[in-house]
């Protein structure tokens, strides 16, 4: 039976960004490729060597900064989606991503969850308080909500650490009549699990944009692959037009 309310979750992953000029993770030539995880992305090197896991993030946030790093058509179409879908299905689209950059909101995403956490912000190990953090992080900083010194991290999701509102997400999966994954590698739980959930607790057609298969390829209804900037906006353009074609 159709759903009457049909709601949209998009999960993005670092595919939607590599086109607007971000370095990925798990490419050949990716960012794991060249820094070693136990270094800089646990909680562990944290403790280790603060100044080096802060000196890794900092360099990711000036890139971000740096002024040649915009949204790209995929994440203008998402935002466009977001937008008209409610007048189309009067259904909500909620973006689920694990990126830790600001494109999805520089676009104009509004109903967005950043379960990996986010490089623009720093988040205290003391009060847990969150910040915004557009600066270099390292010794000295207070905490704006406790004051207390030298607490400062970035608030982004390590390994070893749960990822942000599982919840939620997993209430909207079992929500939606239509889960899209974009530019994922398929890999990395629990995101990955993410399609089976939404085809095992609910009615939700499945598809995968990619630039090429992901390791749970063949898990979706539904796959199509190419650039993120050519695939994404084409697909609006028909969910806008034609509502949510199953196949």
């Amino acid at each position: 039976m159709e759903q009457r309310v049909q709601n949209i979750v998009i999960l993005t992953g670092a595919g939607i960004s590599k086109e607007s000029g971000l370095d990925t993770f798990r490419d050949e030539d990716g960012i794991w490729s060249k820094v070693c995880i136990e270094d800089v992305a646990t909680p562990e090197a944290f403790r280790c060597d603060p100044e080096k896991v802060q000196g890794f993030y900092n360099a990711r946030r000036r890139q971000l900064l740096g002024g040649n790093i915009k949204p790209n058509g995929a994440h203008d179409a998402l935002a466009r989606l977001e937008k008209e879908w409610p007048d189309k299905a009067g259904g909500k689209v909620t973006i689920v991503t694990q990126n830790i950059d600001n494109l999805h909101e520089a676009a104009g995403s509004v109903n967005l969850i950043h379960m990996h956490g986010e490089i623009l912000k720093a988040r205290c190990s003391a009060c847990g308080g969150v910040s915004p953090c557009e600066d270099d992080l390292g010794q000295g900083e207070s905490c704006p909500d406790c004051v207390e010194i030298n607490r400062l991290r970035p608030h982004v999701v390590w390994f070893g650490e749960m990822p942000l509102e599982m919840a939620r997400i997993y209430d909207l999966l079992e929500d939606c009549a239509l889960f899209i994954s974009i530019g994922t590698s398929g890999n990395v739980y629990p995101a990955a699990g993410f399609v089976q959930h939404a085809r095992s607790h609910g009615l939700a057609h499945t598809i995968e944009l990619n630039l090429e298969p992901s390791e749970g390829a063949t898990i979706f209804a539904e796959a199509r692959y190419g650039p993120a900037s050519d695939l994404i906006p084409a697909y609006v353009v028909e969910l806008l037009k034609y509502g949510i074609a199953k196949k």
